[in-house]
């Protein structure tokens, strides 16, 4: 008979009560390594914190084939306690076989559950990956699923072949590749939200969009009512690399956190949904500190950036016959209620302002791109309707490849330069010096527990938030840090915070906006290393070391994302050419690139994504309805949180997609009603709005868009167009438009902003700073795009205008400025 080892070492353990809230040591100890034991009826892991202090024990009863039972023991025991409750339990289980080592495990990963047993799955093997403030980051190197049930429990459904393929879908997942986790640290959350006491803890830390285990550990973190057990994995990108300037060391960590909301791959995930989640969802914070020497403070700042895609419901559909298949745009919501949720999360998440950085086309032969560029203006300037001054969207469309053909890699890396450093004038960065004073704690406390008076003073209200206030050096209290090595205690001294982001997309937001996403990382590495003392100017020049080595690191994590997302590394045709090298060479490197996309994702993204739907839990299998791969690929995520019940006549053509010409889809598209009539019901993302339910809205003929440019003095100030319109130009030579900043500022010489803005504010004239109402023509008609006409009565009332501009009004020519 198995022995109640709850009872043994009760008298001597210390019971886990007072010290722990919400399943955390209040003195921060955390357990970090794990023995998995194992008898004919349970699974025992024994846990210890990493200084072996204390050991835990968790037990997984074995003897239902279908359900999870697992129970803590709530008494925390001593290393000799441990070895006797162990030896008890092999003397008790003699006559079933005794107690069995079975492995050695860092974490659990989560439990899952297809059609029968239970599996537990495990971290085995890990590596060190970098640290932050003393908290170690791990990857994993190597993982096992390990059933629960004992075999003599176990039905034949168990070993049925739906079961094993169930099984491969799982596996198929690499948790080797791109994941990391800590222990004592909140990797899902940004360095400023670690040091919020408004910062999120225990169970909630699990429901953050960027822990991609959520439901995996759902099962056990609702029993125990804790997370000592499991480990909250982030999927995206993390690299530390150690530099140094004028001799001085400093620590750069660049992480991509990958959001789980509307996961998936390029051709299978586009847009956005009902509730706002748009596809390839990246966070990409920059850190850099430098660790405190001869008295002097540890310093540390971050920036944090996204990148997302066009939150607009469109699609494209991968065919074997295309490599460059159409861009279908959905009409089915007219008000734009889905995008105006994507934006309204943003503020939640990072603050206001917003700052968009659309980098698509502006000409195509065949409209493909521009179509969404359209609609993407539109959808802004109907949300800023709603908004404040304050509040209201930044908007900034710069056709990159425009540019690229047009300039050297280097000027159109010194203009995307200008773009960031306008933005970082409005969101500014998040830096802290923190001042050791020797005590028994230090800068975080445990990752999932509470964090108090860190910088609440700037987080009570964002709005209040002044950036760049170096002569207002706020102290905001006492931080505590746990990290892997000595603990301290730290006075921390905010000094600024980031308010508002800034957001890039282009078609995929892999190449492109890898590229920009460089560019804004350069500006504010200059601006961090300026806090932190470093440098004395805040300006970095493409030409310094210091680029050339940031650019290796946003190539390797613009070629990780690619490859989780599209499928190949990324194009980097500006970083190739920036640093001279071959044309041949990487022309080459280009062709092999996009011919690895396109097999992969015409070949194997469904299976890809079939396999992510499982890891997240969009789809989870059952008895008697139908099985994964005889559904569509975007059906994984409409059964989502609902269960397959709602998979109930669900025919093979629920989904079906179709194909355009690069027109937006009507009414009139029978193939549009099909995908929109069964959406809602079947959606486990419905909008609470009615407006989203209405019918397919017919496309309008055009779209008139302002063009709308402003001089103003400086571009450190929040300026954008009293009427909101946003710019929008089919000629040559005017590719940008923007609602907040001057584009023409943006392709103007290498002088400093302060000549420029005055030179221009000098030559310009009531000629070339006329406001024209232009109409888009609609995407099926071919030939180029023609301004609308005004009278001229109209025209004359502003004064006089060039010839050019009078021909195109009387004769009605084109108008080239």
């Amino acid at each position: 008979m198995e022995i109640e080892e709850e009872k043994v070492g009760t008298s001597a353990g210390v019971e886990v009560g007072a010290g722990f809230e919400d399943g955390v040591d209040s003195k921060f100890c955390y357990m970090q390594k794990f023995r998995l034991y194992e008898t004919s009826q349970r699974f025992y892991m024994i846990g210890r914190d990493k200084n072996r202090t204390f050991w835990k024990v968790l037990k997984i009863d074995r003897l239902d084939k279908s359900e999870l039972n697992i129970s803590e023991d709530q008494t925390k025991y001593s290393e000799i306690e441990c070895c006797e409750m162990l030896k008890r339990l092999q003397d008790g289980n003699l006559a079933t076989g005794g107690l069995k080592f079975v492995t050695t495990c860092y974490g659990i990963i989560g439990f899952i559950k297809f059609l029968e047993p239970y599996y537990m799955l495990l971290i085995t093997k890990r590596r060190k990956i970098g640290t932050i403030c003393g908290h170690t980051i791990y990857a994993i190197t190597k993982s096992e699923m390990i059933p629960i049930p004992h075999p003599s429990v176990r039905s034949n459904l168990a070993y049925s072949k739906d079961e094993n393929r169930y099984k491969k879908f799982l596996c198929s997942m690499d948790l080797t590749k791109d994941f990391f986790f800590s222990y004592s640290y909140n990797i899902m959350l940004s360095l400023q939200k670690n040091l919020s006491s408004q910062n999120v803890r225990g169970q909630s830390l699990y429901e953050t969009l960027f822990v991609w285990n959520e439901f995996l550990t759902r099962g056990i973190r609702n029993n125990l009512q804790n997370t000592s057990w499991t480990v909250a994995l982030v999927y995206g990108f993390f690299k530390q690399v150690n530099l140094s300037i004028s001799g001085r060391k400093f620590d750069l960590i660049t992480i991509a956190r990958r959001s789980r909301h509307y996961a998936g791959t390029r051709y299978l995930k586009r847009g956005v949904n009902e509730r706002g989640r748009v596809a390839n969802d990246v966070e990409t914070e920059q850190i850099v500190f430098a660790d405190a020497s001869d008295g002097s403070p540890m310093q540390i700042s971050s920036v944090v950036q996204i990148r997302g895609s066009i939150p607009l419901f469109w699609s494209q559909e991968a065919s074997p016959l295309n490599m460059k298949p159409d861009i279908i745009l959905f009409k089915k919501d007219a008000m734009f209620e889905a995008t105006r949720l994507h934006f309204e999360n943003l503020v939640m998440r990072y603050g206001n302002p917003i700052i968009i950085l659309n980098l698509i086309k502006t000409h195509e032969k065949k409209p493909r791109e521009t179509i969404l560029r359209t609609e993407f203006a539109n959808a802004v300037k109907s949300i800023n309707k709603t908004l404040s001054k304050e509040d209201c969207l930044r908007y900034l469309h710069w056709d990159l490849t425009w540019h690229s053909r047009r300039s050297k890699a280097t000027n159109v890396l010194s203009q995307l330069g200008k773009v960031a450093m306008f933005a970082l004038n409005l969101t500014g960065i998040f830096y802290c010096p923190v001042t050791p004073n020797m005590s028994p704690e230090g800068l975080f406390p445990y990752s999932y527990s509470d964090n108090n008076n860190v910088i609440d003073e700037f987080l009570v209200e964002q709005d209040t938030v002044k950036k760049y206030n170096a002569d207002k050096e706020t102290e905001v209290g006492n931080g505590y840090c746990n990290g892997d090595g000595e603990n301290k205690d730290y006075n921390v001294k905010a000094k600024t915070v980031q308010s508002g982001v800034l957001r890039t997309n282009c078609i995929d937001c892999l190449d492109r906006t890898n590229v920009a996403q460089y560019a804004y990382g350069l500006v504010a590495l200059g601006r961090q290393l300026h806090a932190l003392g470093f440098i004395e100017s805040p300006h970095i020049k493409l030409g310094n070391p210091l680029a050339k080595d940031l650019m290796k690191v946003y190539e390797s994590m613009g070629d990780t994302l690619a490859f989780q997302y599209g499928g190949s590394a990324a194009h980097n045709k500006i970083f190739s050419r920036s640093r001279g090298q071959w044309k041949a060479a990487a022309q080459s490197q280009e062709l092999i690139r996009t011919l690895q996309r396109y097999y992969n994702n015409t070949y194997t993204d469904g299976f890809k994504q079939k396999a992510i739907n499982i890891f997240l839990g969009h789809f989870q299998p059952q008895q008697g309805k139908p099985v994964l791969w005889k559904l569509d690929s975007d059906q994984h995520y409409l059964l989502g949180s609902h269960g397959p019940n709602l998979a109930d006549g669900i025919d093979g053509s629920f989904i079906r997609r179709s194909q355009s010409d690069g027109n937006i889809l009507g009414e009139s598209d029978s193939t549009t009603r099909n995908l929109h009539a069964p959406d809602c019901p079947y959606s486990s993302e419905n909008p609470d709005k009615q407006s989203l339910l209405e019918p397919l809205l017919k496309p309008t003929s055009g779209t008139s868009i302002c063009q709308c440019r402003q001089v103003y003095g400086g571009t450190g100030k929040d300026q954008y167009c009293e009427n909101d319109h946003i710019c929008y130009d089919e000629h040559e030579d005017a590719n940008d438009c923007s609602n907040f900043l001057d584009v023409d500022w943006l392709s103007s010489s290498e002088n400093s902003c302060e000549e420029e803005l005055l030179d221009r504010s000098i030559s310009i004239s009531s000629e070339n700073i006329v406001n024209e109402l232009i109409t888009e023509v609609p995407a099926s008609e071919s030939g180029p795009i023609f301004k609308e006409r005004q009278s001229e009565e109209e025209l004359n009332k502003n004064g006089k205008y060039t010839e050019s501009f009078e021909n195109w009004v009387t004769h009605g020519q084109l108008l080239y400025v």
